[in-house]
């Protein structure tokens, strides 16, 4: 990978942490006990999980430009860049939510952003109760 989609990706990681650190240090937690619904919870968790889906598939599509790609039902597919887009924010969001359901799976480095994903993901709905 060359020296820019590094730079790209650490800029991801580090917005999408920093989101996520300003969210758990807020305090908005504290008040969920209190009532059984609250918008103001609703819509920060909303934004949270956003990001962390589309920061994550931006990084997984930086990845498959560079060739380390996700492998569709067991055989590598070749996409268009829009394809490559959507087939990222689908593994991205599916990920982050269900911890994935097998019909597209990383090879390589992705493997350990996917786990890194699903912790974030367990992390914050652990969080949000």
């Amino acid at each position: 990978m060359n020296l820019i989609s590094w730079l790209i990706m650490s800029a991801i990681v580090i917005i999408v942490f920093v989101s996520i650190v300003t969210f758990v240090r807020s305090g908005k937690l504290s008040n969920m006990q209190e009532s059984r619904f609250s918008a103001e919870i609703f819509y920060t968790l909303l934004v949270i999980y956003l990001i962390v889906i589309f920061g994550f598939a931006l990084i997984y599509f930086i990845l498959s430009m560079n060739q380390i790609l996700l492998v569709e039902n067991g055989e590598l597919r070749e996409v268009s860049v829009f394809g490559s887009l959507v087939h990222s924010i689908y593994f991205s969001g599916v990920t982050l939510l269900t911890i994935g359901y097998g019909d597209i799976t990383p090879i390589g480095i992705g493997r350990i952003i996917a786990l890194i994903q699903a912790l974030i993901g367990y992390i914050c709905r652990l969080l949000s109760y």
